[in-house]
């Protein structure tokens, strides 16, 4: 008989006389502990799946902390997870349902009870894959997670593979060549630079990071509308101007609906040698009425204003609810997430941020008239001017119907595509050989 075709838990090996014993020991031990005392019993409450090129993520959420084992199987590849402490119910039951045929590496997904007290999910893999399981405590309106993050063996995306070789301590990164110096251009009478006569001696190299993503949805409007989804549409219509530019090039943090960690998306801009950094958002307040576009740069003093302070904090939070395992032997990610001396790209960032400022606000009012200082931990990158953009207020129903308006969304990556062009005009790259990236 096929293997597919056995039940689930005679398909694939159960746990040994041994484990068969420690978990006896643990039912006697439970059997007598006082009734008053008795650990809650686990109820999983929310399933999801989030398919991406670079990763797909399986989230099990939990009224209470999960414990798990897992192991892979060969011909053909797959990987097991039993669940300890629950049984089958109707949301585990509706994951396969969840899979979409276009899902870059599992095939199909089950789950069914192994014994009493645990669940098995077999996830059918399209490739080999690097899984990487881990829980996450209850943060905003997430109870406990179970997040099963299926990376592939071997990474397709180039930029992907070269952070991989970055962390790897077996093989070290080749050098990058520095970029071929740019001749400086006569100015104008205003300063600026003529742009149209000027040599393509590189390209200028800008990196748009929309906000959030997958697990973390961002703020959310009265509407139900998510910030990831809005600041996405944002970036992408914002690239396809910046690729107009016979001199530009734009890679994006992320292109799709999956959770990209902050410090992973400094690791990016760095790692392809970025001149600019701009990540985009729609910001939120407690207070409905709150509108109006913002421009930030980061400070290393403390923030410009109380909402400042406040609104740092809340996108800080966006490793804790998008949900990150952290590494302690990757130190170029902790150095990173923890602290980065900045240079004189502040002065950089600052003429970036004043540039922006004025574009918004010929399409919106603005919240501050003046740029915002706070310490946004994206926006970290030492040698590279990185700004961090607050479209509009989706707290307020008015901006959020705005936000959520393709129209609006082209006047939006339109101002920001001027306010990049006005700097540039200003302030034209030369080479320049980045720090190392450890």
């Amino acid at each position: 008989m096929p293997q597919s075709s056995l039940p689930l838990d005679l398909a694939i090996p159960s746990l040994n006389r041994r484990d068969i014993l420690r978990g006896a020991s643990a039912s006697l031990l439970l059997a007598v502990t006082p009734l008053g005392f008795a650990a809650p019993a686990a109820s999983v409450v929310a399933v999801r799946v989030w398919p991406a090129q670079a990763y797909t993520r399986v989230t099990i959420e939990s009224t209470v902390a999960l414990t798990f084992k897992q192991f892979s199987l060969k011909d053909p590849e797959r990987l097991v997870v039993d669940l300890e402490g629950i049984d089958i119910n109707n949301e585990l039951q509706s994951l396969s349902s969840k899979v979409g045929g276009d899902d870059p590496y599992i095939q199909q997904l089950r789950a069914a009870r192994n014994k009493p007290g645990t669940v098995r999910l077999v996830l059918d893999l399209k490739a080999e894959i690097k899984p990487q399981i881990f829980t996450l405590n209850p943060v905003g309106e997430y109870k406990h997670r179970l997040v099963i993050d299926l990376y592939p063996a071997s990474q397709n995306d180039p930029l992907l593979a070269f952070l991989d070789d970055q962390n790897s301590d077996s093989k070290p990164a080749p050098p990058t060549p520095p970029p071929a110096a740019t001749k400086p251009e006569p100015e104008n009478k205003d300063g600026s630079v003529d742009r149209s006569k000027m040599k393509v001696d590189r390209l200028i190299t800008v990196v748009l990071d929309p906000g959030h993503g997958g697990e973390d949805p961002g703020a959310v409007g009265p509407g139900g509308n998510h910030e990831k989804t809005v600041v996405l549409a944002i970036a992408k219509k914002l690239k396809a101007l910046l690729e107009n530019e016979p001199n530009i090039r734009v890679v994006l943090t992320r292109d799709g609906d999956f959770f990209v960690p902050l410090g992973v998306r400094v690791k990016k801009a760095r790692a392809v040698q970025a001149d600019l950094f701009v990540s985009i958002h729609a910001d939120a307040f407690t207070r409905p009425d709150a509108n109006g576009s913002s421009v930030f740069m980061l400070s290393e003093k403390g923030a410009s204003s109380t909402a400042a302070r406040w609104l740092a904090q809340t996108q800080n939070d966006a490793d804790l609810i998008g949900g990150v395992k952290f590494d302690i032997k990757d130190k170029a990610l902790a150095h990173t997430l923890m602290d980065l001396t900045q240079t004189a790209t502040n002065n950089d960032s600052m003429k970036l941020a004043k540039s922006m400022l004025g574009e918004l606000g010929s399409i919106n009012r603005l919240h501050k008239q003046n740029v915002e200082l706070a310490g946004f931990a994206v926006l970290k990158a030492p040698d590279i001017p990185s700004i961090l953009v607050e479209t509009a207020f989706i707290s307020n129903p008015q901006e959020e119907q705005k936000l959520i308006d393709e129209a609006y969304q082209q006047k939006m990556a339109s101002a920001l595509h001027k306010g990049i062009k006005r700097y540039f005009a200003k302030n034209p790259p030369l080479a320049k050989t980045r720090m190392a990236q450890s």
